[in-house]
C-alpha cells in the first residue's frame, strides 16, 4: 500500500485537484451560459424593417476610403424613453394606472462613421407633426392626420409607427431602435450607483416626486428618472426646459458609466446588463446581447465630451401656444446634417 505522502497518495491528490478544477470550469462555463441566455431572453424586439418596408429614406453610401478597421458607416438611431402606464413597477414610479404607454422622451442619435462623435437631437414630444398612415400590429393601418403632437405616433402604433413619423419628419432614415421604460431606467442607475448632476434652478415637482433645491446632487434611480420627467416644477411648466435637464442626465450617465470599470467587476457588469437588457424593446437588428455588446464595443472611445446634444429648432405653433412646431429651415438644416 503506497505511504500517504508517496507517488500514489499525490497522483490520487493530482487527480482530485484535476476534477476540482474541471468542475469548477463546467460550473464557470454553465453559469455564463445561463447568464447569457437569460440575458439575451430579457430583449424585446420589434420588425421594423419588414413592418415599414422599402417605403422609408434611402440608407446613406457608406464613403469607399474608410478604412477597414473603422465601424461600417454612420448610423441613427431612435432613442424613446417609454412613459409605460402598465407594469406595477412603471406604475410605482409614476407611470400611471392606466393601459397604454407615450414616448415620453425622443432623442435622434447620430454616430458618426469613426465613433469619434455623437450628436443626440431631442424632439420636443408637443411638437405638432403631420402623422403619417403606420401599419397595426393587429393588422390594417392608422389614417394620416396633421397637426397631431409627435407622442402620439408611438401611443397609437407603437415603435413602428414612431420611426416611421421620425423618418417622415426628418428625410432620415433609423438604422436602429432602442426603447426603455421607466422601470429598466431607474434600475441602470441604480446598477451604477447613482449619478450626479447639479441642476441650475429649485425643482419641486409633486407629479414627478422630486423636490432640489438649484445645486449639485447625486441622484439614485427613483430621483434621476423623477429629474427625467419633471415639468412643472419648472418656470412655466416648459417641455423645452425638461429637455434641457434630460440632456444634462445624459451627459452624467455616460460620464458615470466611463468611471465606473464595469470589466473589472462582473457582478457590477451582470447587473447593468441585466437592468439594461430586462426593460429594452429594440429592432431585430438589435435584438441579441451580441448585436448590443458590438454596438456598445464600438463605441468605447466615445467620451460624454465627444457628444453634442441640441434640440430640434422649434417655435411656438400658430394656433396653440402650448404647442411647438418646427422651426425652418434651421431644423431642415440640422436634419440634412444628420444624412
Amino acid at each position: 500500500m503506497a505511504a500517504r505522502g508517496g507517488p500514489g497518495g499525490r497522483s490520487r491528490g493530482l487527480r482530485a485537484a484535476g476534477l476540482a478544477l474541471v468542475g469548477a470550469l463546467l460550473l464557470g462555463a454553465a453559469a455564463a451560459g445561463w447568464a447569457y441566455w437569460h440575458l439575451n431572453g430579457n430583449i424585446t424586439s420589434v420588425d421594423i424593417d419588414g413592418a415599414l418596408g422599402d417605403d422609408r429614406p434611402a440608407r446613406p453610401v457608406t464613403a469607399p476610403s474608410a478604412p477597414p478597421s473603422a465601424p461600417a458607416g454612420a448610423l441613427n438611431l431612435l432613442v424613446l424613453g417609454s412613459d409605460s402606464r402598465g407594469g406595477e413597477e412603471n406604475q410605482e414610479l409614476g407611470g400611471g394606472d392606466s393601459e397604454g404607454a407615450r414616448s415620453d422622451t425622443a432623442m435622434v442619435v447620430h454616430l458618426d462613421a469613426g465613433r469619434t462623435a455623437a450628436t443626440v437631437v431631442s424632439i420636443p414630444r408637443d411638437t405638432l407633426v403631420t402623422r403619417p398612415s403606420c401599419p397595426l400590429p393587429s393588422g390594417g393601418e392608422t389614417r394620416e392626420a396633421s397637426g397631431a403632437m409627435f407622442n402620439t405616433a408611438y401611443a397609437l402604433g407603437g415603435p413602428v409607427c414612431a420611426v416611421k413619423t421620425v423618418e417622415s419628419m426628418t428625410g432620415v432614415r433609423m438604422d436602429h431602435y432602442i426603447e426603455i421604460d421607466f422601470s429598466g431606467f431607474a434600475k441602470l442607475v441604480d446598477a451604477l450607483g447613482g449619478v450626479t448632476v447639479t441642476t441650475d434652478v429649485d425643482i419641486d415637482d409633486d407629479k414627478s416626486h422630486l423636490h432640489l433645491d438649484a445645486g449639485t446632487h447625486h441622484l439614485d434611480g427613483t430621483e434621476a428618472l423623477g429629474l427625467a420627467r419633471t415639468r412643472y416644477g419648472l418656470a412655466g411648466g416648459s417641455d423645452l426646459a425638461r429637455i434641457e435637464l434630460q440632456q444634462k442626465l445624459m451627459k452624467a450617465l455616460l460620464e458615470q458609466i466611463s468611471a465606473t470599470d464595469l470589466l473589472t467587476d462582473p457582478a457590477r457588469l451582470y447587473q447593468v446588463t441585466d437592468a439594461v437588457t430586462g426593460s429594452l424593446t429594440t429592432d431585430t437588428g438589435l435584438d441579441s446581447l451580441g448585436e448590443l455588446m458590438s454596438l456598445g464595443r464600438s463605441l468605447g472611445g466615445l467620451s460624454a465630451a465627444d457628444v453634442r446634444t441640441v434640440t430640434m429648432p422649434v417655435l411656438p405653433a400658430p394656433r396653440d401656444a402650448n404647442r411647438v412646431v418646427a422651426r425652418q429651415p434651421d431644423a431642415g438644416d440640422l436634419w440634412k446634417s444628420l444624412r
